[in-house]
């Protein structure tokens, strides 16, 4: 059989610690998650212990689960080196992350490092592997402010862009209290031409503007909906009438759900929710609104098209 044309269209595939994988491989997934944080605004409740993590797997794992993205980026303690020997021993498919958060979870020094070739790094880390050696990100992420966009999330999401288009990865946004979406679109998908199936909007379940919700539906993202509720965030009770909305407008298809686990206090091990609450709780009371079907819809088929690429090469000389 004769080779495939250098540009010929290359399968979607999920590119996960353990490799790159057929979208329909991915299973029940938790969209956005943590195993592993380190912020110098989360002091003395950082995710590090390997330990921990695998339990919160094994919980997950056996709640029904089957993927985690995780949302870690850059310099946030991934710990990507452990990444794939938690994935092989649990069983669960994981997505590691490359990108940049808000400059508050940074240094000045590490910051100082890295902008000058920040679309290098991310194409390295989605090509090449983290660290150079390590398992590749699946996808990128970086993050808006509350109600807008600073010169450093500006800068990140111009070099997201870059390396999306030299690779195909999704590009998953935090947006600060779930405000700024639109902000976000206007930036990524109009001046930087990001197609916007390549965005995902995380945290607006802690936002619920039905409205607003409905427009970045309508611009053609995904929007994820992670996390139980925490103080002042109205997640586990605006949840149901949010997404019976999007549902109801035909969006069904642009939903995903995860958990977003980012303090150790907050693991199941540790008595918090942790991951199998999105499976053990969530999925259960959602579907009580909307039914089992649709909710599954947003667990397996949405997560495996959202998150899939078609890993373009980088061409040479993009490091």
């Amino acid at each position: 059989m004769s080779p495939a044309p250098a540009d010929a269209p290359v399968a979607p595939a999920i590119r996960t610690v353990l490799g790159d994988i057929p979208p329909a491989g991915l299973g029940v997934c938790d969209a956005h998650d943590h195993l592993f944080l380190r912020s110098p605004q989360l002091l003395g409740q950082e995710l590090d212990d390997a330990g921990a993590a695998a339990a919160e797997l094994s919980a997950f794992r056996a709640a029904g689960g089957a993927a985690v993205i995780q949302w870690t980026p850059y310099g946030m303690g991934r710990r990507a080196a452990e990444l794939p020997r938690l994935a092989r021993e649990s069983g669960v498919r994981i997505v590691a992350a490359t990108g940049l958060h808000q400059a508050a979870h940074y240094s000045p020094e590490l910051l100082a490092r890295v902008r000058p070739d920040l679309a290098g790094l991310f194409v390295a880390e989605l090509t090449e592997g983290i660290g150079g050696t390590g398992p590749r990100a699946g996808m990128i992420k970086v993050a808006g402010g509350f109600h807008g966009l600073d010169r450093h999330a500006r800068h990140a999401m111009a070099a997201a862009a870059e390396a999306q288009r030299a690779t195909g990865a999704a590009i998953g946004v935090h947006l600060e209290l779930g405000t700024g979406a639109m902000d976000v679109l206007d930036l990524l998908c109009g001046e930087l031409a990001v197609p916007p199936d390549r965005v995902i909007l995380g945290h607006l379940n802690r936002s619920p503007d039905l409205v607003g919700h409905r427009t970045a539906a309508e611009a053609g993202a995904y929007l994820a909906f992670d996390g139980p509720s925490r103080a002042h965030h109205a997640t586990d009770w605006r949840l149901p009438e949010a997404l019976a909305a999007l549902a109801a407008a035909g969006f069904g298809d642009r939903i995903l759900l995860g958990g977003d686990t980012t303090t150790a206090g907050a693991r199941s091990v540790n008595g918090g929710p942790g991951m199998p609450y999105l499976l053990r709780r969530h999925r259960e009371r959602l579907a009580r609104t909307l039914g089992a079907d649709l909710v599954t819809r947003f667990l397996t088929a949405n997560p495996a098209r959202a998150f899939a690429a078609g890993w373009a090469r980088a061409p040479h000389g993009s490091r």
